[in-house]
């Protein structure tokens, strides 16, 4: 007998995880245990954790770090009752969150953290960025966002570092998102949100102080097959400033290879602003970033080429709908005018789908020329990559036949 989906969607399902539970690492001198306990949250007087797992039928429990502290030689874990994610205030639900809810915010925030200054947006989708912007206002930013890839962010989490205002507030009522958080809400944004009453509304005031989580470290645990349990440190890019970053050269065969150009200012800023963005997108990945704002976003593919390519094609798709919305108030796919949608094409392929001038960003080296000559014939001036290629001076010699910079993080940056 076929299941009733819809209804399946709407359960809020019981688990059966204890109230408690206790992370041990024990070595031939000393025990260290983590203490955790389970966080739940009443809605429509029912006490409920997590709503389910990553799908209906998948039992799933948030717990959060009460006590203890792990510490494996001269790191250590993040302290107990620095909450984020695990402690959050639901302003607003209709119905309690679920696993992919609280990971697609955790991964927002994995993001924002790094962006503190200027008002900053980051869209989250199926655990990746779809559109993320600063701009100097937080309307502008969210609004760059969201037309950074306006299809993907439908039905997204939503997470912004500077109090939501009422311009904000309205321009992320007329799309439709899944989970919106702030460190607050001014005066009179409840009364727009409450008109949509299934948006899971939160407040973490703590993200106010994000920036103390930047290098800070914990243990993360991949469960196998067969039972078994990887344990790693969680990633930390250890370039977050010009001054982390090296100038391409290399040295092959006996001769020595280097950049041409330094970058500009505007380069390095968007380098910066493409590497860090890249920490919390799924491997292999390239991404394409103007004006600090991401421009095409290719993820989860086996091959840097192909993924150089499937960013490309996005920024052309994502500027194509962008400029139909903009201008008739549909998405490209549905405009049926074919001169209107020539006019639309012409301009997207006179601005290369808005890469001309854009960073190129790669979370692991260029093993040829050819995954940076797909950014580069697209017009890109700059490229962030890790480096440590036998074949750099391959990437080296593209940039500088096309007059474009290219700088060294020194560090992978692979996310599974």
């Amino acid at each position: 007998m076929a299941q009733d989906l819809k209804k399946i969607y709407k359960t809020i399902m019981d688990d059966h995880f204890p109230p408690r539970m206790e992370i041990a690492f024990v070595g031939e001198d000393k025990r260290q245990t983590l203490y955790y306990e389970k966080v739940s949250w009443t809605i429509d007087n029912i006490q409920k954790g997590l709503r389910y797992g990553e799908n209906p039928g998948q039992e799933a429990a948030l717990y959060r770090l009460i006590n203890g502290n792990l510490v494996l030689g001269e790191t250590e874990t993040i302290l107990p009752g620095q909450y984020l994610i695990s402690d959050i205030e639901l302003l607003q639900s209709g119905k309690h969150p679920g696993k992919t809810n609280l990971t697609d915010a955790d991964n927002a925030l994995n993001i924002l953290r790094y962006f503190t200054d200027r008002p900053t947006a980051v869209i989250v989708k199926h655990n990746n960025p779809c559109g993320v912007a600063r701009s100097d206002s937080l309307e502008d930013a969210y609004t760059k966002a969201n037309l950074a890839d306006r299809v993907a962010a439908f039905g997204g989490c939503i997470a912004v570092n500077h109090p939501v205002d009422k311009a904000t507030a309205e321009a992320i009522f007329k799309q439709y998102a899944e989970v919106v958080i702030a460190p607050d809400y001014e005066e009179g944004v409840m009364d727009i949100f409450e008109r949509k009453k299934n948006l899971r509304v939160i407040r973490i005031k703590n993200i106010d102080r994000l920036q103390t989580f930047v290098g800070k470290k914990y243990v993360e645990f991949k469960n196998l097959i067969d039972g078994g349990i990887v344990a790693q440190w969680s990633f930390v890019p250890s370039a977050r400033s010009a001054a982390d970053l090296r100038l391409a050269e290399c040295e092959y065969k006996g001769e020595k290879y280097r950049i041409n150009r330094e970058p500009s200012k505007q380069e390095y800023e968007d380098m910066l602003f493409g590497w860090l963005v890249e920490s919390g997108i799924t491997s292999n990945s390239v991404i394409y970033v103007k004006n600090q704002i991401t421009v095409g976003i290719g993820t989860g593919e086996q091959d840097r080429v192909g993924v150089a390519e499937i960013a490309r094609d996005k920024a052309y798709r994502k500027l194509s709908d962008r400029y139909c919305f903009e201008i008739h108030g549909i998405p490209y796919n549905d405009l049926k005018d074919t001169e209107k949608k020539k006019d639309i094409d012409r301009r997207v392929r006179i601005e290369k789908g808005s890469l001309i001038g854009s960073a190129m960003v790669s979370d692991a080296f260029f093993p040829f020329r050819d995954g940076v000559e797909v950014g580069i014939l697209e017009g890109i001036t700059s490229i962030v990559q890790p480096g440590g290629s036998e074949n750099d001076y391959q990437s080296i010699e593209a940039s500088n036949e096309a007059n474009v910079t290219m700088v060294y993080t020194g560090q992978r940056s692979f996310k599974h």
